[in-house]
């Protein structure tokens, strides 16, 4: 694990918009709670005050739909840095889980693969704002991108949210970079088939927790 000078274990979610990132974070918080184990449940952008407002201007505000995408990589990266020293890193040296829904892999696929900004800029920039904490174990829900926008036409309600108005191409370009991202890091990325019944997929979630010590033998 990375955490060798560090206690506490962090959990990151990530995927493209409609791959079932929030039912699995829900059913692990629940599942954990089962447990005895209390999560400190965060997300990204956001999770802070300073985080929920940079959230607004990224997702809903009518400025945000002029925002080119450097100033985009850099409020996700400000959000984040406040997140990881406000609350992650205080978790964890308590000893406690987090779970994140999405960190800096988001980044790297969203605003350095499908915003075409270069790779090195990318890491540098992530590497600064989160630290030297990278989560202990990062599960990946990959589906068909145009099933997954079929999922988010279906559930929009309220403001339109900026992200989620990428055109087909744009999360074709999403998948790719986290599949490519996957294969580099095996040995923190699991890949999950976010097509299968949520169950099935939360059962593979705990399987993994399991074989990391977390649950140490609970039962489901």
């Amino acid at each position: 694990m990375s955490h060798t000078s560090q206690t506490g274990f962090f959990i990151s979610f990530e995927g493209s918009e409609g791959s079932g990132k929030s039912t699995q974070i829900r059913l692990l918080a629940e599942y954990l709670s089962r447990a005895g184990i209390k999560p400190v449940l965060v997300r990204e952008p956001g999770g802070t005050a300073v985080g929920e407002s940079i959230r607004h201007l990224l997702q809903h505000s009518d400025e945000g739909w002029e925002m080119t995408a450097e100033c985009e990589l850099l409020l996700f990266a400000a959000s984040r840095a406040q997140l990881v020293r406000e609350k992650i890193l205080p978790a964890l040296a308590a000893g406690g889980i987090v779970i994140s829904d999405r960190f800096l892999d988001s980044t790297t696929v969203y605003q350095g693969v499908a915003r075409m900004i270069p790779a090195k800029i990318v890491e540098v920039i992530n590497r600064f704002a989160a630290g030297s904490r990278l989560p202990d174990i990062t599960f990946l829900l990959d589906m068909d991108a145009i099933d997954a926008h079929k999922r988010i036409s279906g559930r929009r309600t309220g403001d339109p949210d900026r992200m989620e108005e990428q055109p087909a191409e744009f999360y074709e370009k999403v998948r790719r970079g986290y599949l490519d991202l996957a294969s580099t890091c095996p040995d923190r990325i699991r890949l999950l088939n976010a097509s299968q019944p949520e169950e099935e997929i939360a059962r593979e979630i705990q399987e993994t927790l399991r074989f990391h010590a977390i649950l140490k033998g609970s039962s489901t």
